[in-house]
């Protein structure tokens, strides 16, 4: 995408936005990282708007963030949710918490709104309910938050640029925020090390460093996050090697004579080899990743996740916030 507009100033980078106009299409796409008071449980704003391009399915992948979604215009189709009892349904706001299978959003070729990620261990100060409640699940926002939500909405709709839009946010999310609810720290800390490790620390390491045993730790990491920590594992290295798939099929060089390089690239996300890297790409997407990156990538209508930094999320300690 050419940029033709860039973000005013303000609390960490922004990506340039701006609309495609060939063939009268738009695609706007920029993220921002919170105010410094709300570091410690968002990871970033994602703002994004498309209109113009085919209808279609694009999967909602499974990744270390609950997903906050307010929508600007149309109402967000989820036409499949992770859990396959949960029926489809048409969403002005939705929180979905962390998950390991796809989900599948239908659009009729446009769509806009602004995407939150939030970490698991900020779900009880900004939520109030701990991420285990919301695992595997897609809710209306305002079922959780209450009238804040619809507040918190009608503000950021009624902005009329992405900077003001951001700036609702870090306005209004202070309010949410009760910073006494916190995870246990043994959860916190074996969750840090998941993420430090790219997902391929042992059920048995976190165990060994916490001072539990495997299964009172499994207990009260599920509780907290919604995955127990081998799934949540699981989902850490396989956002790891999407991320970096994404970045090499941007840079074709960087993959040398091998394509996509996905032998290497399995082997530097801790996979077995090629085909456990495959197997898992099409449990935790439903294909494998060349299909993947050319429904996502091989049209203009975009998958928020896919523009993230292939190198996050990079989670410090003690908070939950993003470096850099």
């Amino acid at each position: 995408m050419d940029p033709t507009d860039s973000m005013a100033p303000g609390p960490g980078p922004a990506r340039p936005a701006g609309p495609e106009t060939a063939g009268g299409a738009v695609d706007e796409y920029v993220y921002r990282r919170p105010a410094p008071a709300l570091r410690p449980y968002v990871a970033r704003y994602t703002g994004y708007r498309q209109a113009g391009l085919p209808p279609g399915l694009h999967r909602g992948l499974p990744s270390p963030y609950l997903t906050l979604i307010l929508t600007l215009d149309d109402r967000l189709t989820v036409a499949g949710h992770p859990d396959p009892r949960q029926p489809p349904g048409r969403y002005d706001t939705l929180l979905g918490g962390l998950h390991a299978a796809p989900a599948l959003i239908a659009h009729e070729g446009r769509q806009s709104g602004v995407q939150i990620a939030l970490g698991p261990l900020g779900a009880r100060a900004l939520l109030g309910p701990p991420a285990g409640e919301l695992a595997h699940l897609d809710v209306p926002a305002d079922a959780v938050l209450g009238r804040r939500c619809a507040e918190i909405h009608d503000r950021l709709r009624q902005a009329a640029t992405w900077p003001e839009r951001f700036a609702v946010l870090d306005r209004t999310l202070p309010g949410l925020l009760r910073p006494e609810r916190t995870a246990h720290p043994e959860v916190a800390r074996a969750w840090h090390r998941l993420l430090a490790s790219g997902g391929t620390a042992t059920v048995s390491e976190l165990a060994e460093e916490s001072g539990w045993s495997a299964r009172h730790l499994t207990g009260r990491f599920r509780a907290e996050i919604g995955l127990t920590p081998k799934a949540a594992a699981r989902v850490v290295r396989f956002d790891r090697a999407r991320r970096l798939l994404v970045a090499r099929a941007a840079r074709p060089e960087a993959a040398g004579a091998g394509g996509l390089g996905l032998a290497g690239l399995a082997v530097e996300c801790g996979y077995f080899d090629q085909a456990h890297l495959a197997r898992e790409f099409r449990a935790l997407a439903g294909c494998a990743p060349s299909r993947w990156l050319a429904q996502e990538h091989g049209t203009r209508f975009r998958n928020v996740q896919a523009g993230e930094d292939a190198a996050a999320p990079r989670w410090g300690v003690p908070g939950l916030a993003e470096d850099g």
